[in-house]
């Protein structure tokens, strides 16, 4: 379900986060590590994205990636890039918040596994009724018209407003009207 959801919003960080976390689940670490470093790109610099506009009740954290990054890291033995991940993760961190991640430095050190963090179980997108319902295809032109002049002598092809008309110009000749 995840590589569908990719497939049609390949910018959809927590998408790639989510996916990232079943990788890791079916110890897919390499598969699990790339999908955490897609779901930070995808944070395009931003230190969080809300998706609670499009039906979701979660805010994914840039800083929550790089820990779940570490976390794959550590699964590889990568300890030194583990711990590169972690301290850039502290950077992204809300100021006075890095317990966590200090924690994370210290077990990186001791050399044990992280558990990455996850979207919390029971979360789904939930667009809202509105939004459903507007998805059908409206037509906002209407269909098309072909106008043309009713005024015999007229040869202008264009568009523009409408001409201020001169009185007798535009009336019809004897001959026309036979």
């Amino acid at each position: 379900a995840f590589d569908k959801t990719v497939a049609k919003d390949n910018s959809l960080a927590v998408g790639f986060f989510q996916r990232g976390f079943v990788h890791l689940q079916l110890e897919m670490y390499e598969e699990a590590l790339s999908d955490y470093h897609m779901a930070f790109n995808h944070l395009r610099q931003n230190p969080f994205i809300d998706y609670k506009q499009l039906g979701l009740r979660h805010i994914l954290y840039a800083w929550e990636v790089l820990y779940s990054t570490a976390a794959a890291q550590c699964r590889l033995q990568q300890w030194q890039e583990a711990r590169v991940t972690l301290e850039k993760a502290v950077v992204w961190r809300p100021e006075g918040r890095t317990a966590i991640l200090d924690l994370a430095l210290e077990q990186v050190q001791d050399h044990l596994f992280l558990e990455p963090m996850q979207v919390p179980l029971g979360e789904f997108f939930r667009p809202r009724k509105k939004e459903v319902e507007q998805l059908d295809s409206k037509d906002f032109l209407g269909k098309p018209k072909v106008i043309s002049s009713i005024i015999p002598n007229d040869e202008y092809i264009g568009f523009e407003p409408l001409r201020p008309q001169k009185q007798g110009f535009y009336e019809p000749s004897v001959d026309a009207l036979r």
